[in-house]
């Protein structure tokens, strides 16, 4: 009777030691630090969540997309909540939760496989997986990224469903976040300019990657409170919007762009070339309207490309252009007044320079030549004896002002500055120069500076962004591109009557029906890197029309060709196909003079 007692005490003093422990834990709530309980519990209710904002698109001149964004999710699952199939674990499970439990892994693999593909076995894993450093279960995973949203709106809608299709015993578990989808539409059109954005959304090459943080935008996060079953539509829900990124217009014309693809891959299957660029161009803007890269690779899947192919080689590559570069050097001859196109020269069959001798693509005795006539027979001998008249800096500084030896400022990544010697190049480096050898150049610089100089004389910065909008519907500031005077009109209406010259040599297969053309052909040999030494040729041509009053350019370089070298054979019917439709298409009426025949030579 007496250790009953005993017992009855001991279980009396104990209840009263937790009935005390309680009370002091309840005043020490509730009156001592309640807001900071409170605040405690809630924070480990809530969730902050990133809230991408929207990438903006790149559309070409007439709007037609080229890179946009989609609304995806990432889709993720808490392994926990679909291992009890959502129950709430402070309470024993029914024998039916129970089964649900049980079924539940395995139904919610099988949709995802339909859905998402892949593996039921993995996503059985995926639910298996702990937290490391809780030794528990894990509560998220992310199984898929950049799932299209129709794709997870039937995922939801099968998770609702449920184990039996009725909707009576749903599925929980399976979550969604916003994750959008970068698509090209256009696919390999214009993709070397647009480039391609990389698996975390971030721009890895193109304008993709130039204009990464203005593109991108600023992400916004969302706090909100969450419970066993997900979102708690009354509890905390806090929003810091998004700043959606900027939308671009370029210049480009896609439609001018995918007919340049074609045509300059037809000219570099025929040459059996390495590599090929095309430039099309405004002249009286330096809007760039087409600028073929080949081969190119699909912005939509770069993994499957050559890495070699994944930039802008218009750009990033440099080669030195042969005879193209006799319009530059006959230009700042006619500026200084020490030219005009029908100034005689008596052309020797070779002429010494540097310790050799240079000497023409074809073999002659001394010929009489007007400097008309030496451009049209692309005469490297003639240009010497011109361009020895000029100082060797006043040449270099008119090379300079065409925009060689300097990044050009169109907006394009990774661009090539290209080299030019300085004033004090020995004597057989102004040789060389003068006919293309012994400086670099890329796609875009040489270009924009033969549109100088058949524009009137005016250089403007080549473009390839036209306009940006952000996303309040505002116009967004862009750097102005600069212009400015290399040469005077009359220097520039002598030269591209020379080159039309250099059409009039063989119209039959030079000239394009309905326009006057002038243009000029380059073959040079390919300085190899590797070797340190020349090694192969490239061939270009460019072509301008109509000469009486050019507007559009087109520029043609062929990297390496094995079927013949010559840019007048090769590049040449490039730049007349791309002429022939870029012409009509910006309204540029045919020409309604006959092109000149002037004296090439002498008596």
């Amino acid at each position: 009777m007496a250790s009953t007692g005993l017992r009855l005490r001991v279980f009396l003093v104990v209840v009263a030691l937790l009935l005390g422990v309680a009370g002091v834990r309840a005043f020490q709530l509730q009156a001592l630090d309640p807001q900071a309980f409170a605040a405690e519990a809630a924070s480990k209710m809530q969730t902050t969540r990133d809230e991408p904002a929207i990438r903006g698109a790149i559309t070409d001149r007439n709007g037609v997309v080229l890179a946009e964004t989609e609304p995806g999710f990432k889709v993720t699952v808490d392994p926990d909540m679909i291992k009890t199939n959502g129950a709430d674990k402070r309470y024993p499970m029914s024998r039916k939760k129970q089964e649900e439990a049980e079924l539940a892994p395995g139904a919610v693999a099988d949709i995802l496989v339909e859905h998402l593909g892949g593996r039921k076995a993995d996503y059985l894993e995926i639910f298996d997986r702990t937290n490391e450093k809780t030794g528990k279960r894990s509560r998220y995973e992310i199984v898929a990224r950049q799932v299209p949203a129709h794709t997870f709106t039937q995922i939801q809608a099968d998770m609702r469903a449920g184990l039996d299709g009725d909707g009576k015993r749903p599925l929980y578990g399976v979550f969604g976040e916003s994750d959008p989808i970068r698509v090209y539409p256009n696919r390999s059109t214009g993709s070397n300019v647009v480039g391609f954005v990389n698996a975390e959304g971030k721009g890895a090459s193109g304008l993709e990657y130039a204009l990464q943080e203005q593109l991108a935008g600023v992400d916004g996060k969302s706090t909100y409170d969450r419970s066993t079953y997900g979102r708690i539509p009354l509890g905390t829900n806090i929003m810091v919007p998004a700043e959606d990124g900027v939308d671009y217009q370029l210049t480009l014309d896609s439609d001018l762009q995918w007919m340049t693809d074609q045509m300059l891959a037809e000219g570099i299957r025929n040459a059996k070339a390495k590599t090929g660029t095309a430039v099309a161009m405004n002249v009286h803007t330096g809007e760039i309207l087409a600028l073929s890269v080949l081969p190119t690779f699909d912005s939509s899947n770069p993994g499957a490309a050559d890495p070699d192919d994944l930039g802008n080689r218009a750009v990033t590559q440099a080669y030195e252009p042969g005879s193209t570069q006799k319009v530059l050097t006959m230009a700042a001859l006619a500026d200084q007044g020490l030219v005009t196109p029908d100034t005689r020269v008596q052309v020797p069959p070779r002429i010494a320079s540097g310790g050799g001798y240079v000497s023409d693509s074809y073999d002659h005795g001394t010929i009489n030549l007007t400097a008309r006539g030496i451009l049209a027979n692309s005469s490297n001998i003639g240009t010497i004896q011109l361009a020895r008249q000029m100082e060797k800096g006043t040449l270099s500084q008119y090379l300079a002002s065409f925009g060689l030896g300097s990044k050009s400022g169109s907006g394009l990544p990774g661009e090539n500055a290209g080299s030019i010697p300085g004033k004090d190049m020995p004597d057989y480096t102004r040789d060389q120069i003068s006919f293309g050898q012994g400086l670099s150049v890329n796609a875009v610089q040489m270009a924009s500076a033969i549109a100088s100089v058949v524009n009137g004389g005016t250089y403007h910065q080549p473009r390839i962004i036209k306009s940006a909008t952000g996303a309040d519907g505002k116009a967004v500031e862009l750097p102005e591109p600069t212009s400015r005077e290399v040469i005077s009109e009359e220097a520039s209406a002598m030269v591209v009557e020379m080159m039309e010259a250099v059409t009039m040599l063989d119209p039959d297969k030079r000239a394009i029906p309905g326009y006057r053309t002038a243009g000029k052909s380059g073959t040079a040999q390919r300085y190899d890197p590797k070797c340190k030494c020349y090694n192969g040729f490239t061939a270009s041509y460019v072509g301008v029309a109509p000469a009486e009053d050019p507007q559009i350019l087109v520029y043609v370089v062929l990297d390496q060709p094995t079927n013949g070298n010559l840019g007048s054979q090769l590049a040449l019917p490039v730049v007349n196909q791309v002429l022939q439709i870029a012409l009509p298409r910006y309204n540029v009426l045919p020409s309604t003079s006959e092109a000149p025949r002037k004296a090439l030579t002498f008596e």
